[in-house]
């Protein structure tokens, strides 16, 4: 690995890798990936209309439709009136939602600790030493649309 270039290049290559396997590995509850990522965003960002969670998963209207259709079938999210506009609806994750999303994550993150107990107990913990810098990029996004917005 030569440049910074191509040291992101390889991480991005990594954190994929790395989520896939996670994913694979873990119990899922029965979610599909994009329920997943729906159930993510909505406990992230709070209730949001779909066309806003389709922007942001990234898919199609009628793909987050479909999995909030789904989701909404399992008790998992629930429809609301949108307050600024009551012509809308907004999506909006259900207890049952958080304690499935939080499953899901529980098992992932089992599977990540038996995965770092092969490593050195040095090695280990700076891989979990990295957990807040990079939830201050994945936060990045939202800073550069709030710099873009305002």
């Amino acid at each position: 690995m030569g440049t910074r270039q191509d040291a992101a290049f390889e991480m991005v290559l990594a954190l994929h890798r790395v989520l896939r396997s996670l994913r694979r590995a873990g119990p899922t509850g029965g979610l599909q990936p994009t329920q997943l990522i729906v159930l993510a965003l909505l406990t992230e960002a709070g209730p949001s209309r779909i066309g806003v969670v389709a922007d942001r998963v990234p898919c199609s209207q009628p793909t987050a439709t479909a999995a909030v259709a789904e989701l909404q079938t399992a008790g998992l999210v629930r429809r609301e009136p949108d307050p600024t506009d009551g012509r809308a609806a907004r999506v909006a994750v259900t207890e049952e939602g958080f304690a499935a999303l939080r499953g899901v994550a529980h098992g992932e993150a089992a599977v990540l600790l038996e995965r770092l107990g092969a490593l050195p107990d040095e090695d280990a913990e700076r891989v979990l030493a990295t957990a807040p810098l990079l939830r201050l990029l994945a936060d990045g996004d939202r800073a550069d649309g709030d710099r873009a917005g305002g």
